[in-house]
């Protein structure tokens, strides 16, 4: 389909410390769940595309994993898949929390980008949550730091700004083509999707080092004679303790996240399936590199 030399398209990078809500941006941008969300730290491993499509303008939307200091062997892998989208995005969305403010760990984020030429967006998220002098003293703060090309006031959860900002970032985009047709919201692979929907499960059920401690690895999907589409999934965790734990009494905690998984995966397949789960364990595995590219990063170059 051809466009017109007004149509603008590009790539916008989500970033921020781990826990200020980019997740829930990208899903409310794209207005369907495409990143795995929870109230926990560090739920996004992996840069993950979002398609925005628009009269005049196709957005992609690339949210990546929390920046962080870390010395872990994951942690540092998934700060690395984050960095390294500054050098292909035509635009940088750097969110903060309206509620903290800027800690050290956001300080990290822009000392990160200081030798990055893309354009910054400051967006500060969770604005239902502060009063409005608070708001105004950190767009003050924000303005001080000369770093932001625009600074925009947001509530991805409330759906508060999303328009505004759409504008915002057309705005930074070249003149191009589609990148994507317009019933394709993201490039993940359909496992990958609903392996984050398993492990978002998983984050919502368990507590403590556990969540952190699982990867989920799809191993097979494959539709049946009956029409119903049959799923193994694997959970891969550290210890025989954490493994206990996501078994539970009588395999009641498994059945559990079984029964919710399930759920959302029937509506996303909008057909019946039978998910079989399995859970195993695999030592330290978020400090062996192999391990985490073939649990985390099955399709990426890191």
């Amino acid at each position: 389909m051809s466009q017109t030399s007004s149509f603008k398209s590009g790539y916008a990078s989500i970033v921020g410390r781990p826990n200020v809500g980019k997740s829930t941006l990208l899903n409310r941008l794209v207005a369907q769940k495409v990143a795995a969300t929870s109230n926990r730290p560090q739920t996004t491993r992996n840069k993950i595309t979002g398609v925005l499509h628009l009269p005049d303008a196709q957005i992609i939307l690339v949210d990546t994993p929390g920046i962080h200091s870390s010395k872990r062997a994951l942690n540092e892998m998934m700060v690395q898949a984050s960095l390294s989208t500054y050098a292909d995005v035509d635009l940088i969305l750097v969110l903060i929390d309206a509620v903290e403010g800027f800690r050290d760990e956001d300080e990290f984020v822009l000392k990160s980008m200081q030798h990055t030429t893309a354009p910054k967006i400051l967006v500060i998220n969770k604005i239902d949550l502060v009063e409005k002098p608070k708001l105004l003293s950190l767009i003050a703060e924000a303005h001080d730091k000369s770093v932001f090309k625009e600074i925009i006031p947001v509530s991805a959860l409330k759906d508060d700004g999303m328009e505004p900002l759409k504008e915002l970032i057309i705005g930074y985009l070249p003149e191009g083509p589609e990148y994507f047709p317009k019933d394709m919201i993201t490039d993940c692979t359909e496992s990958f999707l609903l392996a984050e929907i398993i492990r978002e499960k998983v984050l919502s059920l368990t507590r403590l080092e556990v969540p952190h401690s699982v990867a989920v690895v799809v191993g097979g999907m494959e539709e049946q004679d009956n029409g119903v589409v049959r799923i193994d999934a694997t959970l891969y965790t550290e210890k025989a303790s954490q493994k206990k734990i996501l078994i539970g009494q009588g395999g009641s905690m498994l059945k559990s996240i079984g029964r919710i998984a399930r759920i959302e995966i029937e509506k996303r397949l909008g057909a019946k399936v039978y998910l079989k789960i399995f859970v195993k364990v695999k030592s330290n595995w978020r400090d062996q590199k192999q391990a985490i590219k073939e649990f985390v990063y099955p399709y990426d170059s890191l």
